[in-house]
């Protein structure tokens, strides 16, 4: 191998690429001035090759190596070397297949170095190693021999000559390697050595240590699960016991409690039973006390209340009739009058439209004599000035009118000449495409006859659409009604559903505590049934009402008692029977002095404050009735302590005070008022019900519009169908030669009539200038004479003109005046139709009102007639009754002293069982809380508990006694106490990390064995090679050797 050329680039002063070839393989030398860079080719093949020593090369640092030090914009500094290496024998390990090598090193300011081999990078060692393997080690102090060196390696040892002639067989290489080797084998042996310790020394004694502990453990482990099953098994046993102990407790408790509930129920019935006899008694007693006392004068005192009440109610009822009768006849004369005043603004309609006529004609003319009157004196302003005029008022000289006049004729011949060519042309051509036309008429007539059929069952098709009846505009209005009021149920339903989570407590649900139950029985919450009509005291009816706004209000007490039983309520409800409750109204003197102290504006009674149905007086009254509503505390305050009064009094803030001396108030919930939130979610749900209705309106019509819809559909389809195949046909007629010669014809005959129109205003200009000219002519040759004449004329003209003028100025404005005063009349008029419209509206509204007013009467006079009838059946009743009642009173006793005695039995009975019952529940606690402990303690029971004293299982109590079991339980109890004192617990993970340590320690043994066997083999391999490198060097030698002596 040997160097083929140099390639240097940016290295020492070589700043540009430069190439040096022609090198000899054998023998070269570099010749060369001063300062030519003969040395620097000698440093680049140092640097190529490796040289530590740079000193060698004359640099201190690789930086210095670029040229300039990098300081002339060259940053680094890079020598390839091209070898020969077509001697495979003198080859490098590993590149023999290469005939060229290319090794390249590059340097970067900075301190970057790096190795290329054919263009691969490499490091430092595989470089030293390529060229060590050729005997070319730069660092070798003997493999430069500069100047001055030669005399030294004259004087040379034989240790130091053995060591260039090494160098130079390449034997070094062998030699550094080994020595390298042999460091790593004493690295291997001394991890061997320290893995040998630790297993002879840790691992070994740690093992047999834990083999034994293990075998303790397993014992120990053997006896703990025999122990966890007989503890289960035990503890299953003694849970099966508790279980049944409970069980038997739990029925006998029932049977007790059972005994206990029927003869409670039955003593409970017995109070029941005394307690409504003694009332019976009581109210019969009573009763026939009051009866006896005065009743009797009561109902014929009420008897005559009732007729009373009877003749009021047909005395209103007749009243009423009277007034309907009266607005009936005020609806008859306004509608008279509203047919009259119809009748009136037709007719001035009728006026005003032909007056309007006159009215036009006589603007118009105005407006034409104003014109005339305007040109008659730009005409006068014209002869004045020495000029003449046309007859448009035009000002100019005569021979300026008689050249324009001129002018005009001659483009008037121009244009009719012009007219006449083309006239002439399109009559040709029109002749010529109507002989034409006669070609194709036969396919088109047949298009044109198809096309008049399709337009006649479009027109057929369009009638059975009428028919119909269907609107499909009204069917969008009505689908975007319906979406518009579903957006507006939606969001109404939202917000009450919003309002009513807010107070669950005012929705009262049920189901029907019977078969037909009447749900009119119910009425509902007391807080929804009531109206409030000021909503600045929503606060304090509030307050005054308290807890009773929550109360149900229903017909009788019994409805309550099934309610209660069957209704399945959510919560506690406190109901209001109508039948029972009475409240207390404040007197008349009371109002009157409250009145009098605080002003009648300040002051109010808490009933009159709300709105409600009459057939609630005796709830509202029972809630509202004893109290009255103050603007603010001082007024409250007065009235609640005056000493006729002493009732409570609310302020609008909700402050109460009451007469015993308590006072209520201070800051309420930030909320708004409940009775003000309810009315607006009374008014939100009567909203919702309006917009439901008119939702199934929408819907109902929609649905009646579906049923024709289908069969519309179908006629539109086939309208559209026949539309287009019309519109097809009228296309292809358009664009067939017959229609497309039609539609040319057409174009030329609209040609000739205009060319004649034009023709004809040619002729009619020519004439009128060729006349204009002969007057004008006339006029210059007796323009003296004809001046004055035209003077006068033109004067004369003007008179006449305005006096047009004015006469037909002064029609105008006096017309004027009567199409205002009509259009005054008839603005009148129509404000008293819409006057007598609206009165109409109000009568036909007010006979409305007085006709839901009458039926109402005549159910009040029902009533009232029944009512009457009603008390004389009670008067007639009640002397039977005081005959009876003395009678019923002694069977009510006697049977009241019977149950009395019934109930003492029963109260020592219980008694005897109240005491067994403490006795079973005691046990029967006592049996829950162990088999509850044993489930809180044994999580597995619940797991297991299936299994428990079946047989063939691990429970199976017939073949594993348990008492037995208890007695073994005992006895491992005590082995195991013994063992866990010796006993390692961690053994078992000891040892598995113990013996895996020691695993892997025999690996890494194994390992490094391998290792070092492995370099002993390369060692032995390196000392092979050696030795055939100093034999093959020395037979070199020897035959140098021989041949320098022959020559010698």
């Amino acid at each position: 191998m040997y160097v083929k050329s140099i390639t240097l680039d940016g290295f020492k002063s070589y700043a540009q690429r430069t190439e040096v070839t022609g090198f000899d393989p054998l023998f070269n030398a570099i010749t060369g001035l001063n300062g030519s860079g003969k040395s620097n080719i000698l440093d680049s093949i140092c640097f190529v090759l490796g040289i530590s020593n740079l000193s060698q090369v004359r640099a201190t640092n690789l930086q210095e190596l670029v040229y300039k030090n990098g300081q002339a914009g060259i940053t680094k500094a890079s020598v390839s070397i091209v070898f020969d290496n077509s001697d495979k024998k003198q080859s490098p390990m590993g590149y023999e297949q290469y005939d060229e090598l290319t090794v390249t090193r590059q340097v970067v300011v900075g301190g970057r170095n790096k190795y290329l081999i054919n263009g691969s990078n490499a490091n430092n060692t595989r470089v030293q190693d390529l060229f060590r393997s050729v005997q070319l080690n730069v660092n070798n102090p003997h493999f430069l021999i500069m100047q001055g060196r030669i005399t030294k390696v004259l004087n040379m040892k034989p240790l130091e000559i053995l060591s260039m002639i090494e160098e130079a067989a390449g034997t070094r290489l062998y030699e550094s390697k080994k020595e390298m080797a042999q460091k790593t084998i004493e690295k291997k042996e001394a991890k061997l050595n320290e893995i040998d310790t630790i297993l002879r020394e840790e691992i070994t004694p740690t093992l047999a240590k834990l083999k034994n502990e293990r075998s303790s453990y397993l014992e120990y482990q053997k006896i703990l699960r025999e122990l966890e099953h007989l503890n289960r098994l035990y503890i299953a046993y003694q849970f099966v016991c508790a279980e049944e102990t409970k069980q038997k407790s739990i029925e006998e408790f029932k049977e007790m409690q059972n005994l206990i509930e029927s003869l409670k129920a039955r003593l409970n019935e017995i109070d029941v039973n005394i307690e409504d006899l003694s009332q019976v008694i009581e109210e019969l007693e009573k009763k026939k006390a009051e009866e006896e006392a005065g009743v009797l004068g009561e109902l014929e005192t009420k008897l005559k209340e009732k007729q009373k009440d009877d003749a009021y109610a047909d005395s209103a009822l007749d009243s009423k009739k009277e007034t309907l009768k009266s607005e009936q006849n005020k609806e008859k004369v306004l509608q008279k009058q509203h047919a009259s005043d119809e009748a009136t603004l037709k007719s001035k309609q009728k006026d005003l439209g032909e007056i309007s006529g006159t009215f036009e004609k006589l603007e118009s003319d105005c407006q034409d004599d104003a014109k005339a009157l305007e040109v008659a004196q730009r005409h006068l302003h014209a002869v004045s000035a020495g000029l003449s005029s046309n007859k448009d008022g035009e000002e100019a000289s005569l021979n300026d009118q008689l050249l324009a006049a001129k002018n005009d004729i001659s483009k008037a011949e121009t244009e009719k000449k012009q007219s006449e060519i083309r006239l002439t042309h399109a009559r040709e051509e029109i002749t010529k495409k109507k002989s034409d036309l006669k070609k194709t008429e036969l396919g088109y007539k047949k298009d044109q006859q198809a096309h008049q059929t399709i337009k006649a069952n479009i027109d057929k098709i369009q009638a059975d659409m009428k028919k119909l009846g269907f609107d499909e505009a009204r069917r969008q209005v009505l689908h975007d009604k319906q979406k518009k009021l579903k957006q507006e149920v939606d969001s109404l339903q939202n917000k009450v559903e919003t309002m009513q989570a807010r107070y669950p407590n005012l929705q009262f649900t049920y189901q029907d505590p019977e078969n037909n139950f009447n749900r009119k029985k119910v009425h509902g919450v007391l807080a929804k049934l009531i109206k409030i009509k000021d909503v600045s005291t929503a606060t304090a009816l509030e307050v005054v009402a308290g807890g009773k706004l929550y109360n149900v209000i229903i017909d009788t007490e019994q409805t309550g008692k099934k309610l209660l039983k069957d209704g399945q309520l959510q919560r506690r409800v406190t109901f209001s029977p109508l039948n029972k409750i009475a409240g207390q109204r404040l007197t008349p003197e009371m109002i009157n002095t409250a009145e009098n102290l605080v002003g009648k504006k300040n002051v109010h009674t808490s009933l009159s404050l709300v709105d409600y149905d009459k057939e609630l007086e005796r709830a509202i009254v029972h809630a509202f009735g004893s109290s009255f509503v103050c603007d603010d505390d001082s007024s409250a305050k007065k009235v609640t302590y005056d000493p006729k009064i002493m009732k409570k009094s609310v302020s609008l803030k909700g402050d109460m005070f009451d007469p015993a001396g308590t006072l209520t108030g201070g800051s309420r919930s930030q909320g708004s008022s409940l009775l003000l939130n309810l009315s607006q979610l009374i008014e939100a749900e009567e909203c919702l019900a309006q917009k439901k209705h008119e939702l199934n309106q929408v819907e109902l019509e929609i649905n009646e519009l579906q049923k024709t819809t289908k069969q519309y559909e179908t006629l539109k389809q086939r309208c559209e169908l026949q539309v287009q195949e019309a519109q097809h046909l009228e296309v292809r007629m358009a664009q067939s030669s017959h229609g497309v010669q039609l539609d040319e014809i057409r174009t030329l005959q609209t040609t000739i009539d205009e060319q004649e129109e034009v023709s004809k205003t040619a002729k009619d200009t020519s004439k009128k200038a060729k006349d204009k000219v002969k007057d004008l002519e006339y006029k210059i040759k007796n323009a003296k004479s004809l001046r004055e004449e035209e003077l006068k004329e033109a004067e004369s003209q003007l008179q006449q003109t305005k006096k047009k003028a004015d006469k037909s100025s002064k029609d105008k404005k006096s017309k004027q005046q009567d199409v205002d005063s009509l259009r005054m009349e008839i603005d009148e008029l129509n404000k008293d139709l819409a006057s007598c419209s609206d009165q109409m509206q109000s009568v036909h509204e007010a006979m409305a009102g007085f006709d839901t007013q009458i039926n109402q009467l005549k159910e009040a006079q029902a009533l009232t007639k029944v009512a009457v009838k009603e008390a004389q059946n009670e008067l007639a009743k009640l002397k039977e009754q005081l005959k009876a009642c003395s009678k019923e009173i002694n069977a009510k006793e006697s049977e009241q002293h019977k149950l009395a005695n019934e109930k003492n039995e029963i109260e020592l009975r219980l008694q005897d069982l109240d005491h067994q019952v403490t006795k079973h529940k005691k046990e029967t606690k006592e049996a829950a809380n162990t088999v509850e402990n044993m489930l809180k303690n044994y999580e597995w029971i619940v797991d297991e508990r299936q299994y428990f004293g079946q047989s063939n299982t691990a429970y199976d109590f017939k073949a594993n006694d348990p008492k037995e079991a208890g007695r073994r339980i005992q006895k491992l109890r005590d082995t195991k106490d013994k063992l866990s004192k010796n006993v390692n617990m961690r053994a078992m993970n000891m040892l598995g990390k113990a013996e895996e340590q020691y695993n892997d320690l025999m690996k890494k043994k194994k390992i490094v064995l391998n290792d070092k066997a492995k370099i002993a083999a390369v060692i032995a391999e390196l000392d092979e090679k050696k030795n055939e490198a100093l034999k093959t060097a020395s037979t070199k030698v020897n035959k140098v050797h021989v041949k320098f002596a022959m020559e010698m």
